[in-house]
């Protein structure tokens, strides 16, 4: 048996081995780099989607934590017409008649219809108008904190009711004062990365229109006297639907009118 012959064919076997498991490695390593270089852009997946937003805000914003508690008025706070509900699970409530009912005509004015009944409310310029419901009869303020609204926040919230003669005679209000201010400030994300998680949840649905993005809070924690108040971006979507964020971590929130839930 000729060892050397033999010797040498190894080696050589063993060369090419060599040979094609580092060619074998590099076109794995360039198809990897070829499938990175080819995932398009946010940007691209959303016009490919025919999803369209524009005006989204461009000042990095520092936000924090915020602890509120129910305010609880005193009968010296309550003018003739308004009387105080105590002991319901969303606390004091106020319940009160306008002095003057508006009569609603025409095309409905949400800064003129406050300016007709500040009179009548408590801290009426610290409410921000949401919605005006024809089928349940109602016209729905939330609370704002630095400009920037308590959504869906029960204990935040000022409501008129419209009765049969399309007048507003009554109302029922709550509100929130503010304890302290939590944590240090930190920025919150950017409107692009809310919309993006929106978009890989599949809240975002082909050919739709974001049409307001803003910031704003929701409660993250409910305790028995107060509440703590995560910064939130609100994304409107067919100027109809409301899909909120959590400003800093970055979970979907499902937000209504009576809790909060979050999603990862």
């Amino acid at each position: 048996m000729d060892w050397s012959r033999i010797k040498t064919i190894f080696i050589i076997s063993f060369l090419l081995l060599d040979i094609y498991l580092a060619y074998q490695l590099i076109s794995t390593r360039d198809e990897a780099n070829y499938e990175f270089m080819k995932e398009a852009s946010l940007e691209e997946k959303l016009k490919n989607d025919d999803i369209t937003y524009s005006g989204l805000p461009q000042e990095l914003v520092k936000e924090q934590y915020v602890s509120v508690k129910q305010k609880v008025f005193k009968p010296e706070d309550l003018s003739p017409n308004q009387v105080q509900k105590l002991g319901s699970s969303e606390g004091a409530i106020i319940t009160g008649y306008l002095e003057n009912p508006v009569e609603l005509t025409g095309k409905f004015n949400s800064d003129e219809f406050i300016a007709a009944v500040r009179n009548d409310i408590k801290h009426a310029d610290q409410y921000r108008f949401w919605e005006k419901n024809d089928d349940e009869g109602t016209i729905t303020y939330y609370q704002q904190y630095e400009g920037k609204t308590m959504y869906h926040n029960l204990n935040a919230k000022l409501t008129f009711f419209i009765n049969e003669q399309n007048e507003v005679d009554t109302f029922e209000q709550t509100f929130l004062e503010v304890i302290e201010e939590l944590s240090d400030e930190q920025e919150v994300l950017a409107p692009l990365s809310a919309i993006e998680t929106l978009y890989k949840r599949g809240f975002l649905k082909p050919r739709t229109e974001i049409t307001k993005v803003e910031l704003g809070y929701s409660t993250l924690v409910q305790l028995t006297a107060s509440q703590v108040l995560a910064p939130t971006w609100r994304i409107v979507v067919n100027g109809e639907e409301n899909l909120f964020v959590h400003a800093f971590e970055g979970q979907v929130i499902q937000l209504d009118s009576s809790e909060n839930q979050t999603t990862e």
